[in-house]
């Protein structure tokens, strides 16, 4: 078992506690910040489970999910929400996602929280690639993980449905050898 707690210039990356329910629900139930995700936003009762089942998994012997919340150093405010999930058909390969808080956009924070788990991922894991899979109108995450140093593997064709609609996505990554190449 291995607990997360990573810091960046303004950021900290660590577990999800029970007290963190209705900061997640301010990310998972508001439509702004879901519309490019692979869901619909979740009510309070979803996030709830959420956030009990991430906990949960955090103290599982063979952990293969990290949940994790993406706070601000200064105040402590929950301002995302990441997530690394193991692959058991791919070890070594873990997939991610984030999400932030619509009121902490356009500060970099996006940035700082891809950096953060792509650490967690090669340097604390071990892993040896970590792939995320985006909207493809979701141009600030494009952005965000290309200046992390991941790269465009292609797409994936209808890949996610939401509101009773097909989307495809597309498919980013980085292998360890990359990162440490960009972050000696």
């Amino acid at each position: 078992m291995h607990q997360v707690h990573r810091l960046s210039e303004r950021l900290l990356v660590r577990e999800l506690d029970p007290g963190d329910v209705n900061a997640v629900h301010a990310i998972y139930g508001d439509p702004r910040a879901t519309e490019h995700l692979s869901f619909d936003p979740r009510t309070r009762e979803q996030v709830e489970q959420i956030v009990t089942r991430s906990i949960k998994a955090a103290h599982a012997d063979e952990r293969r999910e990290y949940a994790l919340a993406v706070v601000e150093q200064t105040g402590g405010d929950l301002v995302g929400f990441g997530r690394l999930a193991l692959d058991p058909h791919q070890p070594g390969a873990a997939t991610m996602g984030f999400a932030l808080r619509a009121s902490s956009w356009g500060r970099g924070y996006g940035l700082e929280t891809v950096r953060l788990l792509l650490a967690v991922a090669f340097e604390d894991l071990g892993l040896h690639r970590v792939w995320g899979a985006r909207s493809p109108a979701n141009e600030a995450s494009a952005r965000t993980m290309e200046r992390a140093g991941m790269i465009v593997e292609g797409r994936i064709r209808e890949h996610i449905q939401r509101g009773g609609s097909w989307r495809d996505s597309i498919v980013h990554s980085v292998l360890d050898h990359e990162w440490q190449s960009v972050n000696k």
